[in-house]
């Protein structure tokens, strides 16, 4: 498994297979062979994280909301994993 770098690292300084490790640690699983498309399930609620060109796209679905965020790769990895773990 690569090495992830510390958590204050923006996410465009992780290589694709660091994000891809993270993003395993958090729980989510890739969707099918589409490496940019992940799900994360939650007892409360799922998520479909997608990696673009620009961003990394959340897509939140439970507690009766929905709702989607868009994170810039310039965000540190634990800024935008705890907005991830917040939820909707």
């Amino acid at each position: 498994m690569p090495t992830l770098p510390p958590e204050r690292t923006p996410l465009y300084n992780h290589p694709l297979p660091a994000l891809e490790a993270w993003l395993r640690q958090l729980g989510a699983r890739q969707e099918g062979s589409q490496a940019v498309h992940w799900d994360l399930q939650r007892p409360e609620w799922s998520a479909r994280i997608t990696l673009e060109s620009e961003d990394l796209a959340v897509s939140w679905h439970g507690e009766g909301r929905e709702c989607q965020r868009r994170f810039p790769y310039g965000l540190t990895r634990a800024d935008v994993e705890a907005a991830i773990l917040a939820g909707p």
